[in-house]
């Protein structure tokens, strides 16, 4: 069982920057891939970005592609997100997710391919 607590959420101005954080629990943090999703009022949840166990691959969504980047310390049981050049459409509550690596990191766009989930943290950003 993996646990999963988002922090760093909040509300920041168009152009700006923010950092979210998801800690996990357990002794097996690198052997998971994991991402961060991100889910709009009214939309379906989305990938944003992926990391694999290594840290050594990621993958990102075109919309967020250059102003985003994931990264891991397997030391801490961290992983974070990296949010630069924050547009309105942002907007979302962002989810951290885990799941055993069996595939390329590049499989791990999908929703239902994750064991857990994290509670999320709302980030807002006004125009």
């Amino acid at each position: 069982q993996v646990q999963l607590v988002e922090s760093g959420g909040g509300l920041v101005q168009a152009g700006g920057s923010l950092r979210l954080s998801c800690a996990a629990s357990g002794r097996t943090f690198s052997m998971y891939v994991m991402g961060w999703f991100r889910q709009a009022p009214g939309k379906e949840r989305e990938f944003v970005a992926a990391i694999s166990g290594s840290g050594g691959s990621t993958t990102y969504a075109d919309s967020v592609k250059g102003r985003f980047t994931i990264s891991r310390d397997n030391a801490k049981n961290t992983v974070a997100l990296q949010m630069n050049s924050l547009k309105p459409e942002d907007t979302a509550v962002y989810y951290c997710a885990a799941s055993l690596a069996r595939y390329s990191v590049n499989a791990y766009r999908q929703t239902n391919i994750y064991d857990y989930w994290g509670q999320g943290t709302q980030v807002t950003v006004s125009s």
